[in-house]
């Protein structure tokens, strides 16, 4: 076994590197600079690029303009960068450019408390961009995570052309753990689709061939050809439009290509207990609290199982519906005053859902929520 002790945001250093990321464009900020660092490390002897931006705002452009060229690239913040990211996120979204971002939350709102932990950007990761389009989100659990899903959200940005979060947490990323990375699932790397029509054939940049939703992709500046892209609403030719058919019908695809595959991509881990009634839901670094309240409850005689969601954005309804559809009591944990909960009320409007947060800059500890199971 080759073990090495790592954290989380090492680890998607090197998750990032495996995946082919040859771009890295960041700002210091507690508690994800340490990721900046590890890029610095790796790129260069890979061939890449790793920049420090004047700015959360410049950092994420560059990581766009180095995607329009057609290299992978990943960027990394908190949740003040996030906000300063939002209307380049909106870009990448409207313009299909694929890029990872790593939100390292911490406590906030606004400078909060740079080296306390919490879940408190996960609605904004959804919905803080000037559209409402949807977006990918996955959330790690531990430093393992972090290395497998940074693997996974390269290929998705890749996959779907748009941009691909990570929602790690101050408590994953700089908790060093035992890790064999020769031992950890090795998802295949998928790579951009490229244009495969004929020389002298015109290259429309959002133009889908029939039966797909998401456009073949050309570089900027490839072999002298001409690829346009737009933060406007545009057609296929990528021209300017105010036709509210042709809008409506991008705005349609953009959706769909992303929300109807979500079962391919909806990642998760559960816990069984025989005979429980009650099902803990949570994500990222809460469900190991999680875990040891379920081993805490077994030993009272008390059954609970837990479902962890990694894939977080677009919801994944299915699998929520199908592992919920046994249980009486469901029980939703997060690390903050009450977010995806919203989400899961709105997938079962038919059960009663129970919520205990917290978001003081402090773990929610096992004990913590063994005592919500027992009090019902």
């Amino acid at each position: 076994m080759a073990l090495s002790l790592l954290d989380g945001n090492e680890t998607v250093a090197l998750g990032a590197a495996a995946a082919g990321c040859k771009f890295f464009a960041g700002y210091p900020i507690t508690p994800a600079t340490s990721i900046f660092n590890a890029m610095l490390n790796l790129l260069p002897q890979k061939g890449g690029v790793c920049m420090q931006g004047e700015d959360e705002i410049a950092s994420i452009g560059y990581c766009l303009g180095a995607s329009m060229a057609g290299v992978k690239a990943m960027t990394a913040t908190s949740g003040p960068g996030i906000s300063l990211y939002s209307e380049n996120i909106s870009f990448a979204i409207g313009s299909e450019i694929p890029i990872v971002i790593v939100d390292v939350q911490r406590l906030g709102p606004s400078t909060g408390s740079a080296t306390r932990g919490a879940d408190g950007d996960i609605q904004f990761l959804r919905w803080g961009s000037s559209s409402g389009l949807p977006i990918i989100v996955l959330a790690p659990v531990d430093a393992a995570d972090c290395y497998i899903l940074t693997k996974q959200a390269f290929n998705l940005a890749e996959q779907f052309r748009c941009p691909v979060f990570i929602a790690s947490n101050k408590e994953i990323a700089l908790t060093k753990e035992s890790i064999d990375l020769n031992l950890l699932e090795k998802p295949e790397i998928i790579e951009r689709k490229l244009f495969s029509g004929k020389p002298d054939e015109e290259f429309m940049p959002f133009a889908v061939k029939k039966s797909a939703d998401v456009p073949e992709f050309l570089p900027i500046g490839f072999k002298g050809r001409l690829a346009r892209q737009t933060s406007s609403t545009h057609g296929a030719k990528g021209y300017i439009t105010i036709d509210a058919s042709e809008i409506e019908k991008n705005q349609n695809r953009l959706q769909h290509k992303i929300e109807a595959c979500v079962d391919a991509f909806t990642y998760f881990e559960e816990v069984n207990t025989d005979a429980a009634d009650t099902l803990i839901i949570c994500y990222g670094i809460t469900a190991r609290a999680v875990k040891a309240a379920v081993n805490i409850l077994k030993k009272d005689n008390i059954s609970a199982s837990a479902l962890i969601l990694k894939t977080l954005w677009p919801a994944p309804e299915k699998l929520i519906k199908q592992k919920t559809e046994k249980f009486n009591k469901i029980v939703v944990i997060e690390m903050n005053k009450g977010q995806y909960v919203k989400e899961i009320e709105r997938i079962l409007c038919d059960k009663k859902i129970k919520f205990f947060g917290q978001m003081n800059g402090v773990l929610i500890e096992p004990e913590q929520i063994s005592e919500v199971i027992k009090n019902g």
